[in-house]
């Protein structure tokens, strides 16, 4: 039988809403880890990052 839908793989997988589970808690750790990083970033580390060129002035990448 060849699976039709993600519903029937995860269907008949045991304990598959265990996994769902552990999948999301991972997500929203993750996720807070990150926007907790972000907020505890210095706010001159970001007014560094703003004032960085978007690229380079070489003559490279002038092409006519």
């Amino acid at each position: 039988m060849i699976p039709q839908s993600f519903k029937d793989i995860v269907s008949s997988v045991e304990n598959a809403g265990f996994f769902q589970t552990l999948a999301m808690i991972i997500f929203i750790l993750f996720f807070l880890v990150v926007v907790y990083i972000v907020i505890n970033r210095p706010k001159k580390y970001y007014k560094e990052e703003e004032n960085a060129p978007l690229e380079k002035d070489d003559d490279e990448n002038q092409t006519l």
